[in-house]
């Protein structure tokens, strides 16, 4: 099966996950959030990061499920434009997510 390339808006999206999930995550260690929502801390890695820009739904599930986030704020979130996805200063995302 031949994959093809992923276009620069599913690219940014994927970057704009990674950094909302990191941002989420706080100071909660990446191995301890992976294995409560049973990944692979590689690939909470390679989602964070950026490298995984288009994951499969049920591994976000699992990951928003265990932040706290609802996949409702998760898609509004990676879907505003670059800009606007940015948590405004002196806003917690977490508390923007979940409010």
């Amino acid at each position: 099966m031949v994959r093809l390339p992923l276009t620069p808006a599913e690219v940014e999206r994927g970057q704009r996950l990674g950094a909302l999930l990191r941002r989420a995550r706080g100071e909660r260690s990446m191995l301890e959030t992976a294995l409560r929502a049973r990944v692979s801390p590689e690939t909470l890695r390679k989602i964070e990061s950026g490298r995984v820009a288009t994951p499969a739904f049920p591994t976000i599930a699992a990951i928003a499920d265990v932040l706290g986030l609802s996949l409702d704020a998760v898609w509004a979130e990676i879907s505003r434009p670059e800009r606007a996805g940015r948590p405004a200063a002196g806003h917690d995302v977490h508390e923007r997510l979940t409010s």
